[in-house]
Formats: structure tokens, C-alpha cells, sequence
């Protein structure tokens, strides 16, 4: 206060000096009101600085606070998965004929059995007929010679015949049963041959990209078929876990069926729920990880084969565990604290064991008790037993926050 003294002297000094260079046909009443002036300022600062020292030094940092909460908390193991589906089919045909038709649209959802394109059945058609006819010509020659052996048998009975006749007469009809059996044959493969010309889907699912058109000639060597069928509900995620986390898994499966989460690849949005449906019998030794399984109904088809998603596999549940806001927890010299506000309002810091954290929310293992106030936002002001000034938190945009003081923006 003394140095600040000296300068407005000077200044004053200056002021009376440089009025007077420049006024010097005026009156000393102008030069007696600047320097008035001028005092009148030095009273003022003077005063300012003596209040502003008797608030004091340290004043109250303004602070939101919650309360440590009891709740369940999910105990949550995550891991990057890829959708899959249960089943996928090229459809190829098994037959050589003309693409007559295309009875679906690309993208279109079909049922098991629907027909998805026709091959000309005429050809086989004609094979199946073939083959009817044969066995009606075998039966009535069987039907013949069944006759003709009856009749032989009553004349070998009065010895009218040869026994080399009634032989022959057996042999002949016993060959027309085998070529029966052989029509038979021809009609089944016939009519399977012409059920290929139906091209159907083997499940539900939905159809990709139409590969071949109306009117090109199909045949089984060609690899790529006329489209892809996929098979989305329900619908598989294969995802990884450290292999580390594998005895908590095998533990809750041994309690029951596993609940799994399928998040968006930003981790913000639940796509669909599913369960644990397998565990890779072996750890991958390069990454310490384990492949795992997940079926999920996907009923309203926010999984997509081929995509990315983010896996929440819940183990277990902490009943009524400790939890509060996750930050509120900061890192200090000798592990992670939270600052706690006593009965005088002053800032307590105190160490914590932090057990999981899940959405936002931490778990704490020790260092808490239920309804203890603690600071959620302004804390990285505070040094333990500074004055503090709880804020309502609908004004918690008002208090700075971590990334503020990280940027230099605190006081």
C-alpha cells in the first residue's frame, strides 16, 4: 500500500507539472482541482485495499455436492464384439436350367419355405413323367407274368410242364419287381430334380443383392448362386474378454443364465438384450483374451451382421453398495480421494477405494458412509479444509469443472 502511495505522488507531481507547462495564463483554481483531483483517488484505492484485507484471504469456493447413495450395483465386465448371424445361405441351384423368374426384392424379409425364383421346370417335368410311365409299363408286365407263373404251378402240380419252365417263369417275375423298385427310384429322383427348379428360402431371414437375372441359364458350378440369405433373428455376437475375467464369467454361468448388453460403438445407446450362450474352450496365448458368444432376439433389428458393437456382460450385483458420482473421485499424491464438506462447511479431503465404475457411477469399496456429503463439482479448487459455498446443482453450470481447470480458467 505504501508502494502503490508513492505513485500516485508522483503522478500527482506530474499532473501539477505538466498543467502548468501547458496552462500558464490560467488560474491556480484550475491546478488546485486536478490535484484535488488526484487525492481524491488515492483516498478512494486506499480505502478499497483496506476492505478488500479485512474480508480476508481466503473466500468461500463455491461447490456442488451430493450424497453418498446405497443402491445395487451391476458388476459389469466389457468387451468389443462382432454381429453375426446364426445362419447364412447362398442360394445356388442344384440343377442346370433358365432363371424363368425372381420372386423377391433385395432387402426384403422372407419366411422359411417362400420362393425366391423359379428355373423352367419343363425339362424335368417331362423326366418325371418319363419315369411314371415306366413303372406303369413294369407293373402291368409284372402283373402278367404273376398269371402266367400261377399257372404254371398248377400244371407242375399234374407234372404237365418242364420244372425249367416253372423256373423261368419265377426268375421273370422276380426281375420285374427289381425293375419296379427301380422305377420307383427314377420317379423319386425325377420329382426331387424338379423340386430344385423352386428356388426357397431355408429360413427366415433377409435376401442381399440380387446376383443373377431373369433369363441367364443357372447351373450348380456357379459359386456365387442368385442371392444371399441372412438370417438376423435371432441374431449371434462373438466378442472377447482378458481371459483374466473368465473365472468370474464361469462362476455366474454356474448360477444361471448370463445377461448381455449390446451397446452402440459409441457405448451411449442399448441396442438389445441376450444372454451368454458360450465360452471359447481355449484363450487366445498372443492377445490373453477368450472368444464368447451371445444370442440375442434383435426383434427390432438394431443389429446388423458385420457390424461393431460394444458388450456389457453382467456378473453379479453388489447389493446395497455405496455409490457416488464418478466425478467426484480425483487422484491425489497417495491414491484416489473425494473431498467431503463438514458441519463447519469446509472441504474434508478423504481417500477412497474405488471398487468399479458403470455408467457414471463409481463404487465404492471404502473411505465412505451412506449420506455423507461430498463434492461432485468444483473440487478441483479445494485443498483440504478450504472454506466452501454449496451451490444448488441446477446452477452446477456456473462451478467450474475438471476440463475448465485443466485449462488454466480456475482462479
Amino acid at each position: 500500500m505504501l508502494r502503490l502511495w508513492h505513485d500516485l505522488v508522483d503522478l500527482l507531481d506530474l499532473t501539477v507539472a505538466e498543467l502548468r507547462a501547458r496552462l500558464r495564463g490560467r488560474t491556480a483554481a484550475i491546478i488546485g482541482g486536478a490535484a484535488a483531483v488526484a487525492l481524491g483517488a488515492i483516498f478512494l484505492l486506499n480505502r478499497n485495499d483496506d476492505e478488500t484485507l479485512a474480508v480476508g484471504s481466503s473466500p468461500r469456493v463455491p461447490v456442488v455436492v451430493a450424497r453418498v447413495e446405497k443402491q445395487d450395483f451391476p458388476i459389469v465386465l466389457t468387451g468389443i464384439g462382432n454381429v453375426t448371424a446364426l445362419n447364412t445361405a447362398v442360394i445356388r441351384s442344384q440343377v442346370t436350367g433358365l432363371v424363368k423368374s425372381v420372386d423377391f426384392r433385395e432387402g426384403q424379409f422372407v419366411k422359411r419355405g417362400d420362393l425366391l425364383a423359379q428355373i423352367d421346370p419343363r425339362t424335368f417335368q417331362a423326366q418325371l413323367e418319363e419315369a411314371k410311365g415306366a413303372l406303369g409299363r413294369d407293373l402291368s408286365h409284372l402283373s402278367n407274368a404273376e398269371i402266367n407263373l400261377r399257372r404254371y404251378l398248377g400244371l407242375q402240380q399234374q407234372n404237365a410242364i418242364a420244372e425249367q419252365m416253372l423256373a423261368n417263369q419265377q426268375a421273370a417275375v422276380l426281375e420285374l419287381k427289381n425293375d419296379i423298385v427301380t422305377d420307383k427310384g427314377a420317379i423319386a429322383l425325377a420329382q426331387t430334380q424338379l423340386s430344385y427348379t423352386a428356388l426357397i428360402a431355408p429360413f427366415d431371414g433377409v435376401t442381399g443383392i440380387r446376383l443373377l437375372d431373369v433369363g441367364n441359364v443357372i447351373q450348380p458350378t456357379n459359386t456365387t448362386g442368385i442371392v444371399v440369405v441372412t438370417q438376423i433373428q435371432p441374431i449371434s455376437v462373438l466378442f472377447t474378454l482378458a481371459s483374466t475375467d473368465i473365472p468370474r464369467v464361469t462362476a455366474a454361468l454356474a448360477q444361471g443364465p448370463v445377461n448381455v448388453a449390446a451397446f452402440s460403438q459409441d457405448d451411449t445407446r442399448r441396442l438389445d438384450t441376450g444372454r451368454l450362450v458360450a465360452v471359447n474352450n481355449q484363450a487366445n496365448p498372443s492377445s490373453g483374451t477368450v472368444q464368447l458368444k451371445a444370442i440375442f432376439p434383435n426383434a427390432r433389428r438394431q443389429l446388423w451382421p458385420g457390424t461393431f458393437v460394444n458388450i456389457h456382460v453382467t456378473v453379479s450385483v453388489r447389493h446395497d453398495g455405496l455409490t457416488v458420482p464418478l466425478d467426484a473421485v480425483q487422484q491425489g499424491a497417495h491414491g484416489q480421494i473425494v473431498f467431503l464438506v463438514d458441519r463447519n462447511h469446509n472441504a474434508v479431503a478423504r481417500n477412497v477405494e474405488v471398487a468399479d465404475t458403470q455408467n457414471g457411477v463409481a463404487l465404492i469399496g471404502s473411505g465412505l458412509k451412506t449420506n455423507e456429503q461430498i463434492v461432485v463439482r468444483g473440487q478441483y479448487r479445494l485443498v483440504d479444509g478450504a472454506p466452501v459455498k454449496e451451490i444448488p446443482s441446477r446452477f452446477a453450470s456456473t462451478v467450474p469443472n475438471s476440463s475448465t481447470a485443466s485449462a488454466g480458467m480456475l482462479p
